[in-house]
């Protein structure tokens, strides 16, 4: 690695607050009620927008096989980040489930509070593990009330660009922190097919009629969504339960 070690973590701040400053200069973003509108509204088991809300399902699963990892404090490395992270992905399910029961604003702040739970236990998780657990110690709450803050940011002001920041810096950060840090444990390579996952998750998202009429009306692609980033947070499981130290390897 041509940059110094405790240039690193200097460079990776710098990323992470120049983003924070970019995003505050930017202009409001305001929620398009269009959003709302997603193809796939048939109602099956009188349950309305059956696909969209039922495909929301194994995040809990995932949630609960995530939490159980930390039975006994067995799992190492950011212990308490990671627990967050599944917390966040299992209230998901709900959140989620919730919303697209009866999709418009109110209910879209349900879906997003867990998520940004989720987002800021895997940042800190991912930072603690390449920098300092300090990290974790210090920066795990802060980091927590600041993601359900951008969420609060978007209710009364009715600009999202805060929340896309909270969305976005984990994403921009997986591929930098491998990259500049070695990290002390393996596996770090399903970072990358996580993130992979998650990207064609977003999408599936943007493209949620043209999905639903190639697979014959059968599946939308918000629906697709959903189990794409099931499987990114699956693979993040895989990837606690699989890895070890690299000083016990060694």
């Amino acid at each position: 690695m041509l940059i110094k070690k405790h240039w690193r973590p200097i460079l990776l701040l710098g990323i992470i607050l120049g983003s924070f400053l970019l995003m505050l200069t930017g202009q409001p973003i305001k929620q398009d009620q269009n959003y709302h509108k997603f193809i796939d509204q048939r109602t099956f088991l009188g349950i309305p927008n059956f696909f969209d809300v039922i495909s929301n399902v194994a995040f809990l699963l995932i949630g609960i096989l995530g939490l159980n990892l930390f039975r006994n404090h067995a799992l190492e490395g950011a212990f308490w980040s990671w627990a967050v992270f599944f917390l966040g992905v299992g209230l998901v399910s709900f959140g989620s489930g919730y919303y697209h029961w009866s999709p418009c604003d109110k209910t879209l702040e349900w879906d997003r509070l867990p998520m940004t739970i989720g987002f800021m236990g895997l940042l800190i998780g991912i930072l603690s593990e390449h920098i300092d657990l300090k990290v974790e110690k210090f920066l795990l709450i802060p980091a927590v009330l600041l993601g359900l803050s951008s969420v609060l940011y978007w209710i009364y002001f009715d600009d999202l660009k805060f929340y896309f920041w909270i969305q976005y810096i984990p994403l921009l950060t997986i591929p930098v922190v491998l990259i500049i840090f070695n990290g002390g444990f393996n596996k770090r390579w399903f970072l990358v097919i996580a993130l992979l996952f998650y990207l064609l998750a977003k999408v599936s998202e943007k493209y949620d009629e043209r999905v639903f009429l190639l697979s014959g009306k059968c599946f939308s692609g918000h629906s697709l969504k959903h189990i794409l980033a099931e499987i990114s947070c699956f693979v993040i499981y895989q990837m606690l339960k699989r890895r070890v130290s690299l000083q016990q390897k060694d």
